[in-house]
């Protein structure tokens, strides 16, 4: 393909990338089969295409296992690490053919490692055998790191070699892990819709009209194809949660500190206004404490001394939970199906003997949150961003205005107006800690709330270039709270009408009410999410448990 360093214009850097993935790709074998030769002629959903196309066996290898059943089949070795490699790469294949989710294909890297394994004596480490697929701009593993380049999805950055070792890569690797697909995210990774000039626009596979989510859309996108079924993306303003919201799968976003981020490419490095954090994209709910679980057995904070010196150990419930319900957050209401959703999942946990209250935030003022936080994410103003774009030439994208431009407290700030700005947001988190801390029944603390149910988002997954809000997700990073994604049910239109008589509160929740026709999302992923307490990340993950099992799942 020739050097990006020849390259005059965007245009040819953006060929040159496009190129590289399509390379990677070109090397499936056997070929896909079966595939409408032009986008267009795609079926709306892409949820059939995998009959038409995989092998009986490759369905069943990327279909009938759940994580913690397939991690026991390759360790009692009756089935190869190669077979089950092979069949997720020709589905990833796939999936990048339906929904545009991949950046690049590790066809030879993938097998190679599997190889590997299967030529050891003994399987080794608690991810042995088992594919995990990543988002871009994390970088790759320190061993398989050779030609690797990490653009973050900014022209400027296409060809540019990655540098430093990802330590949470390292360690799934050393527990056996095999890398096998790179993911899409947005311009400046921090769209709630996964869209660059790079690789362009990741669709949802449950609906091509819809967006699969953002920043780790592509994670979406590959997963609710199960052309993954682990895969890692990363959150600071929502970015795990609404794309596994948006396609029906599990999310889960740490506390920061608890997993590093070493190894990432970022614009604003060393800010500490707000931080994101990786975390958990999984098929299942077993995926998500295996993966904190495994992350923190290692001990990162060894290595990296800024994450907290915590282990991961479980929690158990020795009372019912308390759950408080937060119907809407005093500034956009849900979309019928979401609150049909949270309805349906207060009732089975009523019924199974949990205490159900509700969550009366519109007393602690979710958007003036939201205007402390949307200043911390830019305290340049956009400045390095938006170099970024103008060294290159590449045009900004609609959703990176919105989060830049359109915030009437996004700008440069001195120091001492920074400081100013920090002292509002610590005041937020401690007044909201203490509106927790009161819903405590006895002055010993004891009785409080354990986790709260709300929307990750307003709704189902958005109609592309309509992702605007972000309330849902963002107000928990801005607090710096536990959350995990879990799907609940679909849009249904006997079920979902429209609210004729809703009149909106203000221009947001008018932009969203004016949004919703319960056809345009018919038969969409509806999600709720669980948040807990700073720091409680296993409570929030044993609430989880309780809540599935209230709703009937194992």
């Amino acid at each position: 393909m020739g050097s990006v360093a020849n390259l005059q214009t965007w245009q040819e850097k953006v060929d040159w990338a496009r190129a590289k993935r399509d390379a990677s790709l070109a090397k499936v074998e056997p070929k896909l089969t079966g595939i409408p030769d032009a986008a267009d002629s795609l079926p709306l959903s892409s949820q059939d295409l995998p009959k038409t196309v995989l092998t009986e066996r490759e369905i069943e290898i990327t279909e009938q296992y759940g994580i913690v059943q397939l991690l026991g089949l390759l360790r009692e070795r009756k089935i190869t690490v190669e077979e089950v490699t092979r069949a997720f790469l020709r589905r990833a294949a796939l999936a990048q053919v339906a929904t545009n989710c991949l950046t690049e294909l590790l066809w030879d890297q993938a097998i190679a490692r599997a190889k590997h394994l299967d030529s050891l004596p003994e399987p080794r480490g608690a991810l042995f055998g088992l594919p995990i697929s990543t988002k871009e701009h994390h970088g790759m593993v320190s061993a398989a790191s050779a030609n690797v380049t990490t653009s973050a999805s900014f022209v400027a950055w296409v060809g540019k070699p990655h540098e430093g070792p990802n330590l949470l890569y390292d360690t799934f690797w050393n527990e056996g892990c095999v890398f096998f697909a790179r993911t899409t995210q947005p311009q400046t990774i921090m769209h709630l819709e996964t869209e660059s000039n790079v690789y362009g626009r990741t669709v949802n596979p449950y609906n091509r009209e819809l967006s699969s989510g953002g920043s780790s859309g592509g994670e979406s996108a590959l997963l609710g194809m199960r052309g993954s079924i682990l895969g890692v993306g990363g959150d600071i303003g929502g970015s795990i949660r609404c794309p596994a919201a948006h396609v029906g799968i599990y999310g889960f976003k740490p506390s920061i500190k608890r997993i590093g981020t070493a190894g990432f490419r970022n614009v604003g490095a060393g800010k500490e206004t707000i931080q994101g954090c990786p975390g958990p994209m999984t098929v299942d709910r077993d995926g998500l404490e295996l993966f904190m679980k495994v992350a923190l057995a290692a001990k990162p904070w060894r290595i990296e001394p800024s994450l907290t010196v915590k282990e991961w150990t479980p929690h158990k419930f020795t009372k019912p939970l308390k759950i408080a319900v937060q119907w809407w957050d005093g500034v956009v209401k849900p979309h019928p199906p979401m609150i049909r959703a949270l309805r349906e999942v207060a009732d089975a946990c009523g019924k199974a003997g949990m205490e159900v209250v509700d969550w009366d935030c519109t007393g602690l003022d979710h958007q003036k949150g939201w205007d402390i936080l949307s200043a911390l994410y830019w305290p340049d103003g956009g400045k390095e961003v938006l170099g970024l774009l103008k060294e290159s030439g590449e045009p900004i994208l609609p959703l990176t205005k919105f989060i830049i431009h359109e915030q009437p407290t996004v700008k440069e700030m001195t120091q001492h107006e920074l400081w100013k700005l920090c002292v509002e947001r610590d005041a937020y988190r401690t007044r909201y800690a203490q509106a927790w801390s009161q819903t405590a029944s006895n002055e010993d603390g004891s009785g409080e709330v354990d986790v709260i149910l709300c929307p990750p988002s307003f709704g189902a997954a958005t109609p592309h270039g309509q992702s605007r809000y972000w309330g849902y997700t963002a107000h928990w990073n801005l607090l710096d709270y536990p959350a995990a994604v879990f799907p609940v049910t679909t849009v249904d239109p006997a079920l979902d009408a429209k609210d004729l008589d809703y009149v909106p509160k203000n221009e947001q929740d008018k932009f969203v009410y004016d949004m919703y026709s319960p056809e345009k999302f018919k038969d969409a992923p509806v999600s709720l999410q669980v948040v807990g307490r700073r720091q409680e990340e296993e409570k929030v993950l044993a609430a989880l448990g309780e809540i599935e099992r209230a709703m009937g799942r194992g």
